[in-house]
């Protein structure tokens, strides 16, 4: 995988930016495409068969983005919850489309056993923009916490509020893509004025549990499901990804709640964070998507098996 030394264009190395950088940063992402078009419409094609809510709008100068959730119509309250969650980073596009093509595919499935709430895109300036973060250079998906500096997170906190203890299974969509290594991480340490530090890319799908709360044989029921259609990334020379130690086959662990992740805003015993590794050449879009839509299924059925 590619790596960068160069300096990152904007800042000063060891200064943390301020809003001069941040404007700097800002007029530097153009609109690249639509979430109208590829996120909003594909939304609507499902209100016949699912309640469809707008939870939230996000203003951000001209440009306006309503926030919107996909329920179960069947909804019970004796029922289970369970909350997928996608686009938390915008430039992610698998967690978005992966998340529309479950509902699409699969949610009729479950009906009468679970609640379905479904969030396939919770960062949308960002979708459009192909990007982390929002466009206050704040990530969403280290924000989820009491004060949130990220409405997009905030707003998500809001929905889910009614229900956080009736949460079966959380499970929130990302990638990890060879930009992470080229442009998100080398902006991260530029803008906290800090030195880049290479980690490498993951080659293939991982999961990321909750160090708080484990559960390894709900995890590994993910990958066993994910495998079937695109590759388990493998420990680095360092039985590690990313930095972090693999636990089990294509598991890492993060203190969830202490990193203000989005998998932390329920009290679900079951939670994980799928990473498809899109930029491989033995994969495809529809792959990652399928992925995607695949990890959900066997979350879902793990956790009805064993709740």
């Amino acid at each position: 995988m590619s790596t960068t030394t160069a300096p990152y264009p904007i800042g000063t190395p060891d200064a943390p930016w301020g809003d001069v950088e941040r404007a700097e940063w800002l007029s530097r992402r153009p609109r690249q495409r639509s979430y109208e078009s590829e996120v909003l419409s594909v939304t609507e094609r499902l209100r016949p068969r699912f309640d469809v809510e707008q939870y939230g709008r996000l203003d951000y100068g001209s440009e306006s983005y309503p926030l919107m959730a996909i329920r179960s119509r069947d909804w019970r309250d004796n029922l289970p919850v369970v909350l997928i969650t996608g686009g938390v980073h915008g430039y992610e596009t698998s967690g978005v489309q992966g998340a529309l093509q479950f509902v699409d595919q699969h949610a009729a499935d479950y009906a009468g056993r679970v609640n379905l709430l479904v969030v396939p895109c919770v960062s949308p300036w960002a979708y459009e923009r192909i990007h982390r973060w929002n466009p206050n250079a704040v990530d969403p998906n280290r924000s989820f916490c009491h004060g949130s500096p990220a409405e997009e997170s905030a707003a998500l906190m809001r929905l889910v509020a009614p229900v956080r203890d009736k949460v079966l299974m959380h499970i929130d969509l990302h990638e990890t893509t060879d930009t992470d290594e080229t442009e998100f991480r080398p902006a991260l340490a530029a803008r906290d004025g800090k030195p880049f530090e290479p980690a490498g890319i993951p080659n293939g799908f991982y999961l990321v549990d909750d160090s708080e709360n484990p559960q390894p044989e709900f995890q590994q029921a993910v990958i066993k499901a994910v495998e079937q259609v695109t590759h388990i990334a493998p420990a680095d020379d360092s039985g590690e990804l990313i930095g972090s130690p693999v636990v089990a086959r294509g598991v890492i662990q993060y203190p969830l709640k202490q990193l203000g992740l989005c998998a932390s805003i329920t009290s679900a015993p079951y939670k994980t964070t799928t990473e498809v590794y899109p930029d491989s050449p033995r994969t495809t879009p529809e792959q990652c998507n399928t992925a995607q839509a695949t990890a959900v299924c066997a979350a879902i059925d793990y956790a009805l098996a064993h709740q």
